[in-house]
């Protein structure tokens, strides 16, 4: 899983540092779904490019998202959105993100897609 299609804006004009309001979507994109457990975030360098940040700012905000459980990083195998939850609620996080990504690829809307899970929840 990637998450190379992340879409992120900093609001330079903005009270809150650009780090922090980093720092706030990723938790956000997390906490909505959008970033799933398990999946790759974009490098420090090429995020920083992505959104027109210095290095060291998207550094921070990666630092603190790491102390705070969110992300982890594995070495030279990138950074990743942290797993949380019970071992359940991790199974079906990632069955879903599965599900979403074969959805993309087979070009189904996102409202289908949910209707396809909503009507296999209801036969139970």
């Amino acid at each position: 899983m990637d998450a190379s299609n992340l879409s992120l804006s900093i609001d330079l004009a903005a009270a809150a540092a650009p780090y922090e309001q980093l720092q706030r979507a990723v938790v956000a994109a997390v906490a909505n779904g959008q970033l799933a457990p398990g999946s790759k975030l974009p490098t420090v360098r090429g995020l920083a490019e992505q959104l027109g940040l210095a290095v060291n700012t998207v550094a921070k905000a990666y630092k603190a998202l790491e102390a705070d459980g969110v992300i982890e990083g594995r070495g030279r195998n990138g950074t990743f959105v942290a797993e949380h939850g019970d071992p359940g609620e991790r199974r079906l996080q990632q069955a879903a993100a599965d599900y979403a990504a074969l959805a993309r690829r087979l070009g189904v809307e996102a409202s289908d897609a949910k209707a396809i899970v909503s009507a296999a929840l209801d036969a139970g």
